[in-house]
């Protein structure tokens, strides 16, 4: 599809912060695209303490569409704007160093969003693994009690959805969100989804909604639910958190970010975001009672048991189902040091429990900070 050269100009953009163990490999695989329209690879660092600086400069001298950019506000979302404002690609396409893309995973992207006139064309995140505590991660994400039955977790799912891993988008569209805000919410995580939410704002235009979607009143809805599209097609595949400290802070940075997401987009139901703060703070709430009043005689420690024992059973049920296709599709590390079953299922079920607990701590924290303290940012 990709041979005629008035195909538009595409730019990519990677934040980074100390990736000097993946950045030259990532920028390589892109550079090496067949699609002939990349003009730039920019990388906007947030101050890295490693070599990652370095690295980006030394390729650029080999090839000049690599460009580096400081990004003193250091998280992600702020260098993606400052990329979004200085480069010059009809097409932006969102990377990120900790992930392995497919070889014509720019063709993919791009075609898709040609395709399907959305605003926003992505695949599914794809987790795979080097160590055993990643490998525990990999699984849990495949359990909805890892993924909330997001659809942007299934592989196998192609359609219109709420969101996407990453995104590729036309650079003109996130102009026009920068006249009102920054194109991307500068908080240090959630920023992809609140991207996605507001694009879903955007009511069809002409354009999107001749020929095929003739059927569509523009002036009947409040929300495009064609604004982001996922092709199983489009494949990248995500490294996770190697520690559980790390795992852990980081589902608090979640729940902290989904809180103000959803504050700032009432209009739309934030089912995944509420559930475990509302699930996990009702089996609280019970305990206190419990302890408060003990002559009730509340089951609580039984249903805490329960909740634990079904955790590491459906850790168990994912551990058994992907036994064979573990090798191939999840670990990427070294052959004989792959985890046994055992340490898989126990390190799984861990996982399954700090997820939503980590994340409802995070909402909860932000919602005091909110609620009664008034503070409405990070």
């Amino acid at each position: 599809m990709f041979t005629d050269a008035n195909y538009p100009t595409l730019t990519v953009g990677i934040p980074t912060y100390n990736e000097s163990s993946h950045i030259e490999r990532v920028i390589r695989g892109f550079l090496a695209t067949d699609y002939p329209n990349l003009i730039e690879v920019f990388i906007a660092d947030g101050g890295s303490t490693d070599n990652t600086e370095n690295i980006v400069k030394e390729l650029s001298l080999e090839d000049s569409r690599v460009k580096f950019v400081h990004n003193h506000l250091k998280i992600q979302s702020a260098g993606l704007n400052i990329i979004i404002e200085k480069c010059k690609g009809e097409i932006f396409l969102r990377a990120d160093a900790h992930s392995d893309y497919a070889h014509d995973y720019i063709e993919q992207s791009v075609e898709t969003l040609i395709k399907t006139k959305a605003l926003n064309a992505g695949g599914a995140q794809r987790f795979v693994a080097k160590n055993s505590f990643q490998a525990a991660v990999a699984l849990a994400s495949k359990s909805i009690l890892g993924n909330g039955g997001a659809r942007y977790r299934d592989p196998n799912y192609e359609g219109f959805v709420d969101t996407v891993y990453l995104g590729c988008f036309w650079r003109s569209t996130l102009l026009e969100l920068s006249k009102t805000n920054t194109a991307y919410a500068e908080l240090p995580v959630n920023e992809d989804f609140d991207l996605n939410l507001r694009l879903s704002k955007i009511v069809f235009n002409n354009i999107q909604v001749t020929n095929q979607d003739t059927d569509i009143n523009p002036k009947s809805i409040s929300r495009n639910p064609r604004a982001i599209y996922q092709s199983k097609k489009i494949k990248t595949w995500y490294y996770p958190r190697k520690t559980w400290n790390a795992l852990l802070l980081q589902y608090f940075k979640y729940g902290r970010g989904r809180y103000l997401t959803s504050s700032k987009h009432p209009w739309i139901s934030q089912i995944r975001g509420i559930i475990p703060f509302t699930v996990i703070s009702l089996a609280v709430l019970m305990l206190v009672i419990d302890l408060s009043f003990p002559q009730l005689g509340l089951p609580i420690e039984i249903l805490f048991l329960c909740g634990i024992c079904l955790t590491f059973l459906d850790s168990f049920r994912l551990n058994w189902q992907f036994r064979k296709t573990f090798s191939a599709e999840i670990w990427r590390g070294d052959a004989n040091a792959k985890p046994s079953f055992l340490i898989l299922w126990f390190s799984c079920g861990v996982v399954l429990l700090t997820m939503p607990i980590a994340h409802c701590v995070g909402y909860a924290y932000q919602l005091i900070r909110h609620r009664f303290y008034r503070v409405e940012g990070w």
